[in-house]
């Protein structure tokens, strides 16, 4: 989906679908509140986000993972596998399965560590342990209450913050923010904190901050002129990272999150970019929705996270490990 203009804004529009962000609400609030989270033979660890799209949740998961790994904890991570069609519990193996399968975050995930795609979370997570995980990390999901967590960490993008700070459809909100953040155990800032998220925290959630930074591969292209495309959240935010790396950007693209991309609209990319001497570029997330023969023309920047705290990352983590 693409977000509307009107989420980053109190407008009269925002206003008049108000009353219907307050049913969204308590939906929500009325479905944790009937449901029985189920104990799954694992710590779960959760990286979720109060808005709908763009915070940054599948890069956190990774750095997350990547951190635990290094330590020698067997993870694997838990996917709704939005986007495919696969209902699971199932085992996402790259180059047998592809995005319509299972998404296109969950192939992102399983070049970190084995990644199970579920629509029922319980079972997914049953399935990570038998296949010997110490640890699921789940990405998405701080909503879903049919699991019980042993730690969740609310994802926020510095720049976005909470939009205008109204519920779906009258803003980005997925519920509203005290409520969501008064079941987190840490929330992520990645980036400059822009939007003064810190100021709108509960007084004692430990906070931490974090800065994507494009992968080694990236820096070549410093100097270069880019058309640069992207199907994310937020694309503003990749091309920002080019203009940061020194591109030219020539031309960009936006496109609704986890869009999928045609070979007609990749092949018109690739030609226009071509034609005016520039060089087509775009996300890890978006490469995988590629045809998997335009993909090589296509030039993919990567990200990492760097942690500007990182052993306050390890207190959260060991907390929730000895918690589950």
């Amino acid at each position: 989906m693409r977000a509307p203009g009107f989420w980053t804004e109190r407008n009269a529009l925002s206003a008049l679908l108000t009353p219907l962000g307050a049913l969204y609400a308590a939906g929500g609030r009325i479905r944790r509140a009937l449901a029985n989270p189920q104990q799954p033979p694992v710590p779960v660890i959760c990286i979720g986000n109060l808005v709908a799209g763009g915070a940054g949740k599948t890069p956190v998961a990774i750095a997350v993972a990547r951190h635990l790994i290094a330590k020698g904890v067997e993870v694997r991570f838990l996917s709704r596998g939005y986007g495919g069609n696969l209902k699971g519990p199932v085992r996402v193996v790259p180059g047998l399965h592809d995005a319509t399968q299972v998404g296109d975050e969950p192939l992102l995930l399983a070049r970190t560590a084995p990644c199970w795609v579920a629509a029922d979370r319980v079972a997914g997570a049953r399935a990570a342990a038998e296949d010997g995980a110490h640890l699921v990390i789940m990405d998405d999901g701080h909503q879903n209450p049919a699991l019980h967590k042993a730690a969740s960490l609310v994802v926020v993008d510095g720049g976005y913050g909470f939009g205008n700070g109204r519920v779906i459809p009258a803003g980005p909100l997925r519920e509203p923010v005290a409520e969501g953040l008064a079941r987190a155990d840490a929330a992520v800032i990645l980036g400059a904190d822009e939007a003064g998220i810190a100021a709108q925290l509960p007084p004692g959630l430990p906070v931490l901050h974090g800065f994507l930074e494009p992968d080694e591969a990236a820096h070549a292209l410093a100097g270069e002129t880019v058309h640069a495309f992207a199907g994310i959240g937020r694309p503003e935010k990749f091309f920002a990272t080019l203009r940061a790396l020194g591109c030219t950007l020539g031309r960009t693209s936006a496109f609704p999150d986890h869009h999928p991309y045609t070979r007609a609209e990749v092949q018109a990319i690739i030609d226009a970019a071509w034609a005016a001497g520039a060089l087509p570029v775009t996300t890890e997330k978006d490469s995988v929705r590629l045809p998997p023969d335009l993909r090589a023309p296509v030039m993919t920047v990567g990200v990492t996270i760097a942690w500007r705290e990182p052993e306050l990352l390890d207190r959260v983590l060991w907390k929730a490990v000895s918690r589950g």
